[in-house]
């Protein structure tokens, strides 16, 4: 099969009107540009030039193919110039996954960051709580909490997330104050339905996994809506840390059993396994790291 190489002889025949200032422009030698020229006459079975002693001719379909190889080279030109571009500098559409809840607070700032720092950058920004494929999605990238299963996808770790136990001063007040987690179950406590855990909070004693059941009259599968029902004062919750940061700092609800407190839960970037990462990608992930790792989360 004609190789690249002899689609590039070919057009540098043509463009240079002879066979010998084809050979002066490539820095080869006539007969290699000759012997290229009849192994691509051969390969496709037609006669692409007439040559004789003092001209060479293009025939019919030599003119055709010729119009339609150079752009067909222009175009893959530009297609390896592009993927080279892109492993060192950072353009393009760039799509980004994440969940519903933590992209707002975490992901949009540093898209704000990374855009204006690189303004031939756009941003698309695909949110879901559920686990998406990336290819099917056509994502770049996905950010992904918890724990990882066995995948084909590249990943790096950018943050540990606490998570606390919580209740409002005004709960803590009327029902007192847990001491220890065996006495949850006295307490009424706010279930997420959603997760692996439910009604069974896997807090920790001395460094081991210590497995509590709690029970209440509000069970909800939404992380928003059991924080509202924690702030309500409905019982205890469980809740990521950066969930309920804010309520803490104002005061609207207390940390309790920090001693307790469950392993944190990974935060990490996901994407596809390719050899070479591109840059933005690279530049993406090195941001949003610095920026979560910098957070009281």
């Amino acid at each position: 099969m004609a190789s690249l190489e002899h689609y590039r002889i070919f057009i540098a025949t043509i463009e240079a009107k002879s066979l010998t200032a084809a050979a002066r422009k490539l820095g080869c030698s006539l007969q290699n540009v000759s012997r290229s020229l009849s192994t691509l006459e051969t390969e496709l079975g037609v006669a692409l030039v007439q040559r004789t002693t003092r001209r060479m001719q293009v025939t019919a379909a030599g003119g055709l193919f010729y119009e339609r190889l150079k752009t067909a080279l222009h175009d893959l030109d530009e297609a390896t110039t592009e993927a080279r571009r892109s492993t060192t500098e950072i353009f393009g559409l760039f799509r980004v996954g994440a969940s519903v809840q933590f992209a707002p607070r975490y992901i949009v700032p540093a898209v704000a960051a990374f855009v204006e720092r690189y303004p031939n950058v756009e941003v698309d920004l695909a949110l879901s709580d559920a686990i998406v494929d990336l290819l099917e999605n056509k994502l770049d990238i996905v950010i992904r909490i918890g724990d990882l299963e066995s995948s084909a996808l590249k990943s790096r770790l950018l943050a540990k997330l606490r998570r606390v136990v919580v209740a409002t001063p005004q709960y803590v007040a009327q029902h007192g104050r847990p001491l220890h987690p065996s006495v949850l179950g006295k307490h009424a406590c706010v279930v997420r339905t959603f997760g692996p855990e439910g009604d069974v909070w896997p807090l920790t004693e001395n460094g081991a996994l210590l497995r509590v059941s709690v029970a209440g009259r509000f069970r909800c599968n939404d992380a928003a809506s059991a924080n509202a029902a924690v702030l309500h004062g409905i019982g205890i919750g469980l809740a990521p840390l950066w969930q309920v940061r804010n309520e803490i700092d104002q005061g609207l609800l207390e940390v309790l059993l920090p001693e307790h407190e469950p392993s944190p839960i990974p935060v990490h970037a996901l994407w596809h396994e390719n050899s070479v990462l591109p840059a933005r990608t690279r530049a993406f992930i090195d941001m949003l790291r610095g920026r979560i790792s910098s957070e009281r989360i």
